[in-house]
């Protein structure tokens, strides 16, 4: 039973004890020890505080990237709505200028053929009068191989001359 019940010696001696080391611990540990929790308490809470701030900047800078991106691709959407005005306009000059040229050439062509249609009516022509002035010639040279045929060939151009 004795272990069950300590002396009133030993309570003594362990109560002594235990103020004396609490009197040891309160003058020379007891300072730091709150100290030394107190920066701890600090340097945890500066370190969540730089921690929501990180966490802070990193959304900043996903929402600046985002922008970013967003921007990009509006951008992007523009110089490929760009190019294809671009195209579609070079095409469509494009697409005038080459008819431009053939009504051009078809013009030249059209006027080449008319100079060559109307060179050809003139050589006709020509061919023809001299043809005519030939025939006329042999008809002329044949009739009138007599004086008499001469005259009265004479006599119809003056009539025909003063009806005109």
């Amino acid at each position: 039973m004795e272990l069950l019940t300590p002396g009133l010696g030993l309570v003594f001696w362990m109560t002594l004890s235990f103020l004396l080391v609490l009197w040891l611990l309160k003058k020379f540990a007891w300072k730091p020890i709150l100290e030394s929790i107190k920066q701890r308490e600090e340097y945890v809470s500066q370190s969540l505080e730089q921690a929501n701030q990180a966490r802070q900047e990193l959304e900043k800078v996903k929402e600046d990237a985002e922008k970013i991106l967003a921007q990009a691709r509006r951008e992007r959407e523009e110089m490929i709505r760009d190019a294809q005005q671009m195209r579609s306009r070079i095409i469509s000059q494009a697409e005038e200028d080459a008819k431009k040229a053939k009504q051009r050439k078809l013009e030249e062509a059209l006027q080449e053929i008319d100079a060559a249609k109307q060179n050809a009516l003139k050589e006709i022509k020509d061919t023809v009068a001299e043809l005519s002035i030939d025939i006329a010639e042999k008809v002329l040279l044949s009739q009138l191989d007599d004086k008499e045929k001469q005259k009265k060939y004479i006599n119809d151009l003056l009539k025909n001359a003063n009806l005109n």
